[in-house]
């Protein structure tokens, strides 16, 4: 070869950010071999043999081994192959790292001690059907007593946690004193009363029975509609707004078995309508805060949706058909409580 062409090992030391004894090591192993020599024997390697030596650093730098470049640098393997291989234990690395750090944060935060670090290191590690697991044992244990209302029930069990493939910090956070949550027999116990007092008898079980959540599923439209309407401007004394305040109407007579005819009985239901708006910005509100009025139940609702990242799209919902119950209000009883903004 052409001596002009080709570059000493302290030239290509400089250009490929190996040392002298790292690109010698490399030769002996017949990883990258010299190009040629010099009449007193010094090693020569050419621009090809450079450009090897430069990918052999990056592949080393990104934890390949030796046989691996072999084969790639040999034409036994691609790049692509290889890059794939190495992205799955990047990955792996990365996700141990992710739930170490959530068990430190979690330490950092808490009164600390080994038996809460051997917890919360438990809890990070659980697999998906580990965590869903968790759940179910959960729901199975607190809604016992409400097995008259297995619709309801079976709904209570479908709001699990889903925790993404990569968690913010904030995700893997909630991840663990949601599992703290299920897993503690008192919040089990006090959320099992809760619900109990709530949904086992008298309205509350008859708001939750399958025939009221059958009504729920058909009033759905009806309330999709009366978001749009608001929120496209719509006037509610208008005739589209007169007609979605009818179809609420006869909606709400199915779900009670009465007839809500008199101006009397449409003021009322209008003034009902008219304080759900503010009552549901406050519940939005509380639950932004986390809810510090110390409700497990709720406590567990909200960090579910934490972990899921749909807090914010949640609260964007309810603020629309909060918006839209002020507007059914306005279009029940234009001059009266519901027309008074």
């Amino acid at each position: 070869m052409d001596d002009e062409m080709m570059y000493p090992i302290g030239d290509v030391a400089r250009r490929t950010g190996l040392s002298v004894s790292a690109i010698r090591f490399y030769a002996d192993a017949g990883v990258v071999e010299p190009s040629g020599h010099t009449g007193a024997g010094y090693r020569l390697y050419d621009i090809e043999a450079v450009a090897r030596l430069e990918m052999v650093r990056t592949l080393r730098e990104l934890g390949a081994g030796l046989a691996e470049i072999r084969r790639l640098l040999d034409g036994r393997t691609t790049l692509r192959e290889l890059a794939s291989a190495h992205l799955d234990v990047v990955e792996r690395e990365a996700s141990r790292l992710r739930a170490r750090r959530a068990v430190l944060r979690a330490l950092v935060r808490g009164p600390g001690g080994v038996e809460q670090a051997a917890l919360v290191h438990r809890l990070v590690s659980l697999s998906d059907e580990e965590r869903e697991r968790l759940v179910e044992e959960f729901w199975a244990d607190v809604s016992e007593g409400l097995e008259e209302n297995p619709r309801f029930v079976a709904d209570l069990n479908a709001v699990a946690p889903r925790l993404p493939d990569e968690p913010t910090p904030e995700q893997l956070d909630a991840w663990i004193e949601l599992a703290t949550l299920v897993s503690d027999p008192e919040v089990r116990r006090a959320v099992r009363e809760d619900l109990n007092a709530r949904f086992a008898d008298g309205v509350g079980q008859l708001l939750v029975s399958p025939a009221a959540w059958e009504s729920y599923a058909r009033a759905e439209p009806l309330l999709r509609d009366a978001v749009a309407a608001q929120q496209a401007g719509v006037d509610p004394d208008s005739a589209c707004g007169r007609e979605l305040g009818e179809r609420y109407l006869r909606w709400l007579g199915g779900m009670f078995g009465t007839a809500f005819e008199g101006v009397g009985s449409r003021r009322e239901v209008a003034e009902g309508l008219s304080r759900l708006e503010p009552e549901v910005l406050a519940d939005m509100e509380r639950e932004a805060r986390g809810h510090a009025d110390g409700d497990p139940y709720e406590r567990y609702r909200y960090l579910v949706q934490v972990v899921e990242g749909t807090l914010e799209a949640h609260h964007a919902e309810l603020a629309g058909y909060a918006a839209a119950f002020t507007w059914l209000a306005r279009a029940l009883d234009p001059g009266g409580v519901g027309g008074r903004g």
